[in-house]
């Protein structure tokens, strides 16, 4: 099984290239989707969770309010503290997904998440696969997806790594400032280069 790596700032194109992957027979495991199932299904995170940031971090149903606990990260500073609960329950139940794909006979595993790298290149990835893209790009698209304002993206920008500083840990980086067709086709491309070398 191929195990690949994808990384990149918020609005950089990381799901549009992760889609056409999944189409060509991929499997994606999306970080950020995960770790809010965990946040909501594991009863220790929760706890954990209730205990750090308080009690509204969940609604009266009972499920994650995002928009508070982002708040509490993203405006507060406390995206470490955040980090510093969710990712071993995230990485631990990455770990046991990957050997479920494997033993089902996936040919390509991948995990997609902005934070791969905040540690240095993962050791367990075969490819790492970074997507770069102007700021205001970025931005432009990060409205139109989330209806967030300019300031809320800037600020979620100003709390990630600077990608352009990562680039000697990746194998493949994506330029992603054209076209929405032109980022498909490069993903397209990319996929048969790594199926082929390996």
């Amino acid at each position: 099984m191929i195990k690949v790596g994808v990384t990149g700032g918020i609005g950089s194109g990381k799901t549009t290239l992760c889609k056409e992957w999944e189409q060509m027979g991929a499997y994606i495991l999306y970080a950020d989707d995960l770790a809010k199932k965990l946040m909501n299904e594991n009863d220790e995170l929760r706890s954990k969770i209730i205990k750090v940031f308080g009690e509204q971090s969940y609604d009266a149903s009972g499920n994650l309010d995002r928009s508070y606990l982002a708040g509490q990260a993203f405006e507060k500073g406390r995206v470490e503290e955040l980090n510093e609960l969710v990712h071993p329950v995230l990485w631990e139940n990455t770990k046991l997904i990957e050997e479920e794909k494997k033993r089902e006979g996936v040919k390509v595993f991948v995990k997609e998440a902005a934070i791969l790298l905040n540690n240095g290149r993962p050791k367990d990835l075969d490819y790492v696969v970074l997507l770069l893209a102007d700021e205001e790009n970025r931005i432009d698209r990060t409205k139109d997806r989330d209806r967030t304002s300019e300031k809320q993206i800037r600020n979620r920008i100003s709390k990630q790594p600077d990608f352009n500083e990562l680039i000697h840990l990746a194998d493949f980086v994506i330029t992603n400032d054209g076209t929405l067709k032109e980022l498909k086709n490069k993903s397209q491309q990319l996929f048969k280069k790594i199926i082929e070398q390996t």
